[in-house]
């Protein structure tokens, strides 16, 4: 598949988005924000999801292991690379995860938390996504929201949430990540879309999709139609110039006035 690929700070921050692709494989990770609290960790966020990436660019290099398991054995790999730090810590760096592996007659697909994939095909368009961290601390993240974004204030409502997550974070009855237990492998989301259905494929961070999903600026029909015509860097640049109208977060209330982003635009 010809795959392009773009992914941009959403403010002066070290990126924590990560993506690259192979001919055959599109990887997209989002690292979670760790609100200036304790990890356990001394490496951060950015090093994990550029360490946890190319592990996993080297573990599916192997066609006849499967997502899941190409998962697993990279978050093994990444965890014995720092075993000095507190890798039990609930806090420890972590990701989110989607990837699309192209077959010779299908697309498989794997995601972990809320970075979606999106197939577009004959029909419309298909997101394939797992919210399942909205339903937790609902009503700390509403308390957040009633800040403007940047706010001390809303700094401190951020740090009570994080916390709050962190202890729902991996466990069951809870939400999934990628972080240093390959068990969060068996809490994906996976599956297989024929290729005859797939015209386009896009894998993205949230700092992505949220230009529809949240911001409701856009159509999956609107966002394809700016990736087919001028690429993944326009289209990260049109989600900066929705959020630079809303700088406090009133319109679109949200953690950070401007996310990371990252999206792989994948063409059979």
């Amino acid at each position: 598949m010809r795959v392009s690929i773009a992914t941009q700070p959403g403010s002066p921050q070290p990126n924590e988005d990560w993506v690259a692709a192979t001919p055959t494989l599109a990887v997209v990770l989002d690292g979670l924000s760790t609100a200036g609290l304790e990890t356990g960790c001394k490496h951060g966020v950015p090093w994990y999801v550029a360490h946890l990436g190319g592990h996993l660019i080297a573990t599916l290099a192997d066609p006849t292991r499967s997502l899941p398991e190409g998962l697993a054995l990279a978050l093994e790999n990444v965890a014995a690379l720092h075993p000095e730090c507190d890798l039990s810590n609930p806090g420890t760096p972590s990701a989110t995860v989607a990837i699309l592996r192209e077959h010779p007659d299908a697309f498989g697909y794997l995601v972990l938390a809320d970075s979606p994939i999106v197939f577009e095909g004959e029909e419309g368009h298909r997101v394939v996504t797992d919210l399942s961290v909205d339903r937790v601390v609902s009503d700390l993240r509403a308390e957040t929201e009633k800040y403007p974004t940047g706010s001390p204030e809303h700094a401190a409502s951020v740090r009570r949430m994080v916390t709050a997550q962190r202890q729902l974070r991996n466990v069951h009855g809870g939400y999934w990540v990628a972080a240093a237990d390959p068990q969060a492998a068996e809490h994906t989301v996976t599956g297989v879309v024929p290729r005859g259905d797939v015209r386009a494929a896009a894998v993205m961070s949230d700092g992505v999709s949220r230009l529809v999903n949240e911001y409701g600026m856009a159509t999956w029909e609107d966002v394809f139609r700016t990736l087919r015509v001028d690429g993944t860097q326009t289209l990260i640049k049109s989600i900066r110039k929705v959020e630079a109208t809303d700088p406090d977060g009133r319109r679109w209330p949200r953690f950070k006035t401007g996310d990371d982003a990252a999206v792989a635009f994948c063409l059979p």
